[in-house]
């Protein structure tokens, strides 16, 4: 979140594989994105940035500072769909990081460009557009997820993306509602999980499940 590098819209055409279609027996599935042990289907900076640590994708550590915004995504790519996931954020009131989803790589660059469902004070359960138009574009309501979210603890994360309209929900109650107006911004791409760049800080990640919609 909060990045302030500005990349053209033209950089979503570079480079774009449209998703894959699922057979109709596959739909409405449940599907574990991470198997808890492996990176297996995601590509990241897996060497210094994230790691697995009881069965869960850790972003960042507690003694370092976290040099830039990384992303570990998904290699496959994802239009309609049901995103559940747990979370819990460490390192204080500075810490963020964030769900990126229909989301691009930007290419030669550590940074994605796409929706993000965001983490962090003032922040949570907002949707933010990464390096793309930079701004908030759904607010959530802080006196309300202040109650919702459970510091430094796991909390849940339901994304659902159905057209142009994206939810969020965070413990169990919606936090926005938010429908693209842009019909030019493409609506698929990948997951990521995100530790943003600044003091020390965690991301934690796991049961990240995705339930593929029609």
């Amino acid at each position: 979140m909060h990045t302030r590098t500005k990349f053209p819209l033209l950089l979503l055409a570079v480079g774009l594989v449209l998703p894959l279609s699922l057979p109709a027996a596959e739909l409405g599935k449940s599907v574990s994105l991470f198997d808890g042990k492996t990176f297996k289907g995601w590509e990241g900076d897996t060497a210094k940035t994230f790691r697995i640590q009881d069965g869960a994708i850790v972003g960042g550590n507690l003694t370092d500072k976290v040099p830039r915004n990384e992303f570990l995504a998904t290699t496959r790519q994802y239009t309609n769909f049901v995103l559940r996931l747990e979370f819990k954020l460490l390192g204080g009131p500075k810490a963020n990081a964030g769900v990126q989803i229909r989301t691009q790589r930007i290419p030669n660059h550590h940074e994605v460009s796409g929706y993000q469902a965001d983490m962090g004070d003032g922040w949570w359960g907002s949707i933010y557009d990464e390096s793309r138009r930079n701004k908030v574009l759904a607010k959530a309501d802080p006196q309300l997820t202040d109650k919702l979210v459970k510091r430094n603890e796991w909390n849940t994360y339901e994304i659902r993306c159905e057209g142009r309209r994206i939810r969020l929900a965070i413990n169990g109650t919606q936090t926005v509602d938010y429908t693209e107006e842009d019909t030019k911004l493409p609506q698929f791409g990948i997951i990521a999980v995100q530790i943003h760049g600044g003091p020390p800080s965690e991301a934690w990640y796991r049961k990240l499940t995705i339930e593929e919609l029609p």
